[in-house]
Formats: structure tokens, C-alpha cells, sequence
């Protein structure tokens, strides 16, 4: 397995398939570098070189209680980004992957980074506020927290539910989609996922993302029921000098596994453009 070491001693694991051109892929809470199976087999079978990594806490890095905040996220993906000597890639982060992209290109990057992706993500801010009343309301987040803390097994099992859209009329629902963002969920520490419910919730990305000067592709569906499109990539793009948004009726808040073969399509157009 490999690993990087963070100035601070955690060790982040990360997946390193191919060569070409690195397109880096952020996954999303409390998920893992697993999330992005499908994007990862699709594009290294296009001659790309493939990397994701677990955040800290998550997966198979270390279950450390410190560094819970989006510098130190967006930190720990640029230090995997030196190790591996990456130039001119492509950073794709889904949900709270989003803002670690936005974090890490506008502050961390060191124009290493040719484009960016955000899809399904938390941007500009995910909590709604009196200056953000599209965002989601603090007893939703309260919630989350209250099921991690307190019977995560059973709460991640639920949460599937509404991720992928299975509770939509006609869905068809995959029983191993679920148990393979519950397997991924339990992989990590509780206390780092309840730790991470702060910093997705509470982050603002309004200057991140005025900052980002290469181009970004917002994608976002339409029935994400985590990520409201009007309260985050609806937003994103207004404040992006180079965004292009997508969106998607119908597709939920998971559509980079639900609806792989769109999303990879799309994303190949953009990274060829």
C-alpha cells in the first residue's frame, strides 16, 4: 500500500494508476478513494494517469484527531500532489471533495494544476446562514452529526438512501452500491467523520473560488437531496472567472456512480477541451 507522510506524521494513503496526464480525484464525506472506482477505471483505460487518495481519517489514512479543517485537507493533497511529482493536472472532487479542490487550487497549488472539476459539491457554502438562505438548515447538519456520533452503522446505511436518489419514484435500487459506501464509511473514524460534518458545513468557499484562474466545470444534478443545486453549484459558477456549469435533471447527489457513463463522458470532454 502507498503512503505519504503530512508534516505533521499522518499517513495518507492514496491509488496511483497509469501514466499520461494525472487527473487527481477528491472524494466526498465519509467516503474513500474507492468512491471513485469508475472514474478511475474509465479514464486509466483512456491513457491517463489516475490518483485519489483517502483524507485524513478516512479509509485507510491515519485515524488521527487533528488537522480537521479544509487548510489542513487541501494541505494533505498537496503534499501527495510533491510526492508524486504531479504537473498539469486535473483535480475532480465530488461533495466535500469539491471543497478540497477549491482550497487546494487557490491556495495550495502552486500552479500545479491545470483545470478543475467540482461535481455535486459543497461550494460556496453548504449551511444556510442569513447571508446564504438557500443552504441547508443547522438541525439537517445537527442530524448528521447525532447519527454519526451515535449509531453510524445504521445511519450510514440510511443516508444511502437520498444519496443516490433511491427513494425516487421508478429508481431501481443497487444493494451493492449501498454496501459499498457503507463498507467505505465504516472504513474511517467516527470521531474524524464528526469532525469532518463541521468543516463540509461551515467552510466558506467565496474567496477560493474568485481566486481559481484556470477553468473549473461545475456539474451538479438536479435532485441532489445532499448539496442543493441552489445553494451551492448554482452559486460556484457566478463566482468562478473561468466556470462552465452542467447540470442534470433528475440525477442525485451520487451521479458519479449512478450515472458513471454520463458523468465520465462528460468529464472526458472537458479535460480534452
Amino acid at each position: 500500500m502507498s503512503f505519504v507522510k503530512t508534516k505533521d506524521g499522518t499517513q495518507i494513503f492514496y491509488k496511483d494508476w497509469g501514466s499520461g496526464q494525472p487527473l487527481f480525484f477528491h472524494h466526498g464525506w465519509p467516503l474513500s478513494a474507492d468512491d471513485w472506482d469508475s472514474q478511475m477505471m474509465f479514464f486509466v483505460n483512456k491513457g491517463y494517469r489516475v490518483i485519489a487518495h483517502d483524507r485524513r481519517g478516512h479509509g485507510r489514512s491515519t485515524q488521527t484527531s487533528k488537522g480537521h479543517d479544509m487548510d489542513t485537507y487541501a494541505s494533505d493533497a498537496a503534499a501527495v500532489v510533491t510526492a508524486l511529482e504531479l504537473t498539469n493536472a486535473i483535480h475532480i472532487g465530488h461533495s466535500t471533495g469539491g471543497g478540497e479542490v477549491a482550497r487546494y487550487v487557490a491556495k495550495f497549488s502552486d500552479g500545479r494544476a491545470s483545470k478543475a472539476v467540482l461535481i455535486s459539491a459543497i461550494p460556496p457554502l453548504f449551511m444556510k446562514t442569513a447571508e446564504h438562505p438557500e443552504g441547508v438548515p443547522m438541525e439537517v447538519i445537527d442530524g448528521i452529526r447525532k447519527g454519526t456520533a451515535e449509531n453510524r452503522a445504521q445511519f450510514y446505511k440510511d443516508i444511502t438512501i437520498p444519496f443516490y436518489g433511491f427513494n425516487r419514484p421508478g429508481a431501481v435500487v443497487s444493494e451493492g452500491i449501498r454496501e459499498n459506501w457503507w463498507r467505505q464509511g465504516m472504513m474511517g473514524s467516527a470521531q474524524a467523520h464528526f469532525e469532518c460534518v463541521r468543516v463540509l458545513s461551515e467552510t466558506p468557499f467565496y474567496d477560493d473560488l474568485k481566486a481559481i484562474n484556470v477553468p473549473v466545470l461545475v456539474m451538479h444534478g438536479l435532485d441532489d437531496q445532499i448539496c442543493p443545486f441552489e445553494a451551492t453549484g448554482a452559486l460556484s459558477v457566478k463566482l468562478l472567472r473561468q466556470g462552465t456549469l452542467k447540470t442534470y435533471p433528475g440525477f442525485p447527489h451520487g451521479m458519479p456512480t449512478t450515472h458513471a457513463d454520463v458523468i465520465n463522458a462528460d468529464l472526458l470532454a472537458f479535460i480534452q477541451s
